[in-house]
This record gives structure tokens, sequence and C-alpha cells, in this order.
């Protein structure tokens, strides 16, 4: 999944002020709205959120307070911790399997949840290391038992690491006990200051990590694609607002900026 170089001059922006409005955001001729939304958004959909981020709160006179967390675990600041410490949260954002469990759990309002992007996982190397072979499965399992050690994540990724993709290739007795798994910080960064020789995480997150060079995904024969979705959290104070960044989210002129970040974007049609 190679992404794109996109910038958002005048004549591109007319499209996404298009959609802010029809989708509630802006107030052209108005007093702007107000009152602060929270999100939580996992990592998956963080670079792409952090540059649609301002332009929302610009046009919609709304302040965005964000929290960072993994989709799932005990991490203290993964969303699932958060949310049972009743931190505030208007709009949460991570795997879909993890959201539909929030709806389960009645933390995440039912039908709310709407698909935003897809995400696959790859590799990367410390900058300026040499670059393994992963282009095949029978490279990838080479490489893996060759690394010296290897970061994974505590989110979606990593648990399909730990839990499938090992036991898939054959060689989890060789491979796993040389693999650290990576709380409340980016494989990127472990990888970067030479903490691990190889990491493995959603593509999205490694591409803005500096200090390392990106590899490559994973095989597709043994590739996992994640949905990254958001919804409303039952406790939301901003609902109808909630709902507006949503729509804007995924709204066919945010899909370039969510591209160029290594995501597929599911957009509305």
């Amino acid at each position: 999944m190679k992404p794109f170089s996109f910038s958002l001059t005048r004549r591109a922006a007319l499209p996404l002020v298009a959609a802010l409005a029809l989708a509630g955001c802006g107030s052209f001729g108005s007093k702007p709205a107000t009152g602060d939304i929270h999100v939580m958004t996992s990592g998956g959909f963080t670079a792409a959120y952090n540059d649609l981020r301002p332009e929302f709160e610009r046009s919609s006179g709304r302040t965005v307070k964000t929290a960072y967390g993994a989709s799932m675990g005990n991490a203290e600041d993964s969303i699932p911790s958060r949310l049972a410490r009743n931190e505030p949260a208007d709009v949460v954002i991570l795997a879909r399997p993890a959201l539909d469990d929030l709806v389960a759990k009645g933390q995440v309002v039912p039908g709310s949840q709407v698909d935003l992007v897809r995400s696959a996982i790859g590799f990367a190397v410390r900058k300026g290391a040499p670059k393994p072979d992963i282009g095949t499965v029978d490279a990838l399992k080479r490489t893996l038992i060759a690394a010296p050690s290897i970061a994974y994540s505590a989110s979606a990724s990593g648990t399909y690491y730990e839990t499938e993709l090992l036991k898939k290739l054959g060689i989890e007795d060789q491979v796993k006990p040389k693999s650290k798994r990576i709380l409340s910080e980016r494989v990127g960064t472990v990888v970067a200051r030479g903490d691990a020789a190889l990491g493995l995480q959603q593509v999205s997150e490694l591409l803005p990590i500096a200090g390392i060079d990106y590899i490559g995904p994973l095989p597709a024969e043994v590739q996992r694609n994640t949905v990254f979705s958001a919804g409303i959290a039952t406790g939301s104070k901003q609902p109808d607002a909630a709902r507006q960044l949503i729509r804007y989210l995924n709204s066919p002129a945010a899909a370039p900026t969510i591209a160029k970040t290594g995501l597929e974007p599911l957009t509305a049609r």
C-alpha cells in the first residue's frame, strides 16, 4: 500500500468546505457552533485524523480535544481503559471488532458505527539498516527467523501477529520468544532507537515515524486488513456535533488526505 503525496490547495479545498457544509459543520454567515468535542482515537487512524482535525475545527467553530490509545487491551491509555475510567468522549475511533465490543458493553450508541478506512500491516527497520525480503511468504518466514528481535503492537496488528500469523507460518516456537509486545508507544519509535531490529504495525502507524525505513506490507496471502470505524459514545454531551465530525471524516473530500497516510478510505457514497 504505497502512500501518495497530497497538498490541500485552494482548488482542492473547495470540495472539502462543501463537505463540511453538507455535514452541518459550516456556519457560513451565522454564529459558529460552540462546545468542545472529545475524541478518542487509536493509532491506525491517528495520522489521518491529525491532518483532518484542523479544517474541521476551523469550519465548525468547535474545539476538538483528543485522547490517543490502543483499540484493545488493558494498557492505562487504551481506549477501553479510558472509557472504563469515564473519561469524556463523544466520538471513538478504533478497530471495528473492538468498537462493536464497546457497543455490546453499552459504551457506544448502537447503530452509530461508521467504517472509515481499511488498514494493512507492514514492517520497518531502523533508518539505514538493510531491508530484509518480505515479498513472499517464504521470504517473510526466513526474515522473521533471522531477525534478532521483533517489536509488535499491543493492538489489532499485534494481536494478529502473536495469536495467528506466527502459527500460520509454522514458526511460533522459533520467533515468539524474541518478539516484544509494545505498550503505550509506537513500534516505529522502538525500532528507531535500536531497541528492536524489526517492527510490525499498521502501515499508517509506521509511515509518520522518523528514524525508520518502511519495508513494505505483509504478503497478500497472510495480510490482515483491519477496518477502523467511528462511533458515538453513549455518554456524549455533544451527539449532534459527534455525528457531524464522523460525516466529515467519512466524506469524499477527506479521502485524499486519508489515502496519503497509507490507509484506504471507505468513503460514504
